[in-house]
């Protein structure tokens, strides 16, 4: 990779790329958890994520798609390969008459404000709802009975031949926490239909939500949001850890909260090897009581 990187690293100086190079990734997670990143690289626009992904195809490097940070926890050990990250571009909001596009790189947050602001109604579910927009709808994040792809109408990616491509609604399938969107493809924008609503009914319901994130999960420490996915059936993730009298525990600096056991929380200078072993125990523990197989919410990197 030594010979590799160098070459990279000359082609993307050459190119006015925006990258860092040896960067610690726990200044770029929620988390606050990350080892050291051979390259991170932050595109401007869809030519520079086309002309990379070509370089990347060329030289048959490993990598990985970051947004904000959340939903993801990362080794302490050093990352080979490229991390490719749009949280600080693709930041474009476009309203149209019946619907609205969104740059990738563009916060949930800051998206559903704009919604709300316009009274369009079938959002306030998501308000809170960390990380970006792309992230979100590749992942179909949702939260109090609202998904994102409910709203989804078309998106465009980049391939990994550098060539765009374009999906409709018919096209990608959506399942809990899932999306059929290729794995190495980029999505870059999408677009979502916009209902109006009663600006009333809207700001309760905003309000309501707000309340319940800030009862109930541990918003005052860093964390990678949910941890694990709600299994089929009447008990969430976090009811099934709970009854495991696993709240509380600590391993490190890295605890399971006691306000919502399916967050792992970072005390202070928690390591990726913490939070593993944390969720390991999740497991064993929840299968050994219940029968019933957790999955991963968050995504991995570097970690087997």
């Amino acid at each position: 990779m030594m010979k590799q990187k160098i070459e990279i690293l000359e082609i993307l100086k050459k190119n006015n790329y925006k990258f860092l190079n040896n960067e610690p990734m726990k200044k770029h997670t929620t988390f606050g958890i990350g080892g050291i990143a051979e390259i991170v690289i932050f595109p401007n626009d869809e030519f520079e994520i086309m002309q990379l992904m070509k370089l990347i195809k060329k030289y048959n490097i490993k990598y990985y798609l970051l947004g904000s940070g959340s939903n993801v926890l990362i080794s302490d050990e050093k990352i080979n390969g490229i991390i490719i990250s749009l949280k600080k571009s693709f930041k474009t909001i476009e309203f149209n008459s019946n619907n609205v596009t969104v740059g990738s790189g563009v916060m949930l947050g800051t998206l559903v404000k704009q919604l709300n602001s316009k009274d369009i109604t079938g959002y306030e579910g998501l308000v809170g709802v960390p990380g970006t927009v792309g992230g979100a709808l590749i992942m179909n994040a949702g939260a109090f009975g609202a998904e994102i792809s409910n709203n989804f109408i078309s998106a465009m990616t980049v391939n990994e031949n550098g060539q765009i491509k374009n999906y409709d609604k018919k096209q990608i399938l959506f399942s809990y926490r899932k999306s059929s969107f290729p794995k190495n493809e980029i999505l870059i924008k999408s677009t979502f239909k916009c209902i109006k609503g009663d600006p009333k009914k809207i700001n309760i319901k905003k309000i309501q939500t707000s309340k319940d994130r800030k009862n109930k999960q541990p918003l005052k420490y860093r964390s990678a949001g949910s941890i694990f996915k709600n299994p089929k059936g009447d008990f969430s993730a976090g009811y099934l850890i709970d009854k495991t009298g696993l709240k509380g525990k600590k391993i490190g600096n890295a605890q399971i909260s006691e306000k919502h056991a399916n967050f792992i929380i970072n005390l202070g200078d928690a390591k990726s090897d913490d939070v593993k072993q944390l969720i390991e125990i999740i497991k064993i523990k929840v299968y050994n009581k219940f029968k019933i197989n957790l999955e991963l919410e968050i995504k991995l990197i570097g970690i087997s």
